[in-house]
């Protein structure tokens, strides 16, 4: 979820930060029990300067963001939060070894208003509003002293968050970037995920969801007697666009092969291409493509470290052979091997 803020905000380059004392007892000359009551702060931006006099509160975030003079800032106007960018570029001569990050001067006033831009996950909002706040009671307290545990994420403690986004989303606030699930071997989930997850996609808030199988008509697991189509349940699959898939043509191995190739640095002339998409025809395109790397160190014992050529593919087809090939091995040895 992407929500946009428009903030009034303070920022600048820090040209002056001087806290303000004041001693607690007025009658104690020992200058101890001092206390701030007062922040000056002064910000410049490329357009002017601001003094501020800001809250002993905001001081303690500054001291926090380790802010100091030379810094860029910006300060919520409405809720006194600090944030550090970085330094001014203006100093960035007075380091040798640069381990600071360099900022520009901000241009425009020091007052004014700025959107913010923040992404959050739905999972983000869940966790944070699953934490017990904290309180005064027993509980709380005894809960922040021992190690903290996970907090169960509810349905109901969704459903309140999903009301949330969703009026975010109906006054403006904030806009869904919907994000893509992608669930290989879908046939291996049963009956009940997939009613889940057939409820779960009927939400508005729900998921690019992509399904992979490579099953065509079987029984869906954990109900025996119902056989369907890739495995997914009818009505399930009624929602689905079904995207039809095709086998590689020998010129697409072949070109897939030479990109494969490329991006591995290898040289490999077109005769050693044209071997290896028939290859990849007759057994599989993953298994033609991984000859490439013990063909290439073929052709380097050969002297001809940048160029795999036709035989060197022939005699590494030999050493490592397909799972097809492998399954009729066995099948006709079935007697030679422990079972």
């Amino acid at each position: 979820m992407r929500i946009k803020e428009t903030k009034e905000v303070y920022e600048g380059e820090v040209t002056e930060l001087s806290p303000v004392e004041t001693a607690d007892n007025p009658t104690s000359n020992s200058g101890l029990g001092k206390t701030v009551s007062h922040l000056v702060i002064g910000l410049k931006t490329a357009k002017g300067t601001k003094q501020l006099k800001l809250d002993p509160s905001i001081y303690e975030a500054l001291q926090k963001e380790r802010v100091e003079v030379g810094d860029v800032i910006y300060i919520e106007a409405n809720s006194g939060a600090v944030k550090r960018c970085g330094r001014s570029d203006a100093f960035a001569t007075e380091f040798d070894l640069e381990a600071e990050e360099y900022v520009p001067l901000p241009k425009g006033d020091v007052h004014k208003k700025k959107e913010v831009v923040q992404d959050v996950t739905l999972h983000d909002l869940d966790a944070a509003n699953a934490r017990p706040q904290g309180g005064q009671d027993i509980l709380s307290m005894m809960g922040q002293l021992m190690k903290p545990k996970k907090t169960e994420i509810t349905d109901k403690l969704r459903k309140e968050i999903n009301k949330v986004v969703n009026k975010y989303i109906d006054d403006g606030v904030a806009e869904l970037v919907p994000g893509v699930l992608f669930i290989d071997e879908v046939h291996m989930l049963d009956i009940e995920c997939f009613t889940y997850l057939h409820r779960a996609l009927e939400s508005t808030i729900a998921p690019i969801v992509v399904f992979a199988t490579n099953r065509g008509r079987c029984k869906i697991r954990g109900a025996e007697d119902i056989v369907s189509a890739h495995g997914i349940p009818a009505d399930l699959l009624d929602r689905l666009l079904i995207v039809k898939t095709l086998p590689y043509s020998k010129e697409e191995m072949a070109q897939i092969v030479r990109i494969r190739a490329q991006v591995e640095g290898l040289g490999v002339d077109e005769d050693a291409v044209n071997v290896l998409s028939d290859i990849g025809n007759l057994t599989t395109l993953r298994y033609a493509v991984q000859l490439l790397t013990p063909a290439a160190v073929s052709a380097k014992l050969a002297g001809r470290p940048n160029a795999i050529t036709k035989a060197d593919i022939a005699d590494i087809k030999d050493l490592f052979i397909d799972a097809k090939s492998s399954a009729v091995l066995l099948k006709e040895n079935d007697h030679k091997y422990m079972h």
